[in-house]
């Protein structure tokens, strides 16, 4: 019985002694694998990265254009306004001092309360 015993912790032996280069080999390949991985998510990540910075530059130019063009389109109405309301003063000063003294009067009412 003995000799079974030792006959099969030697063939155990071999087997593992087998298995040891195999899976030696499977974790290299495993740990390769794995830095092959972190390098191309790294390389996404920077990709990813530098696309959404420009998309946000990009975005922010354009913005800054619109609001520029929506700030002259306001100065232009403002410059015609007073024009016309300067117009209109011209042509009927004491309609429109009695419509300033209606205005100041309603601003003051509203302040008091």
């Amino acid at each position: 019985m003995a000799a079974a015993g030792s006959k099969s912790t030697r063939t155990d032996n071999e087997a593992g002694a087998r298995l040891n280069p195999d899976l030696d080999a499977d974790i290299r390949q495993l740990r390769a694998d794995i830095a092959k991985l972190t390098e191309q998510l790294n390389t996404t990540r920077e990709h990813s990265y530098n696309t959404a910075r420009r998309v946000a530059k990009e975005g922010v130019e354009q913005l800054k254009v619109h609001g520029e063009a929506a700030v002259e389109g306001l100065r232009s109405n403002a410059r015609d306004l007073e024009a016309q309301l300067l117009e209109t003063v011209r042509e009927k000063p004491v309609t429109s001092l009695a419509i300033a003294a209606g205005v100041g009067f309603l601003f003051a009412m509203m302040s008091r309360r």
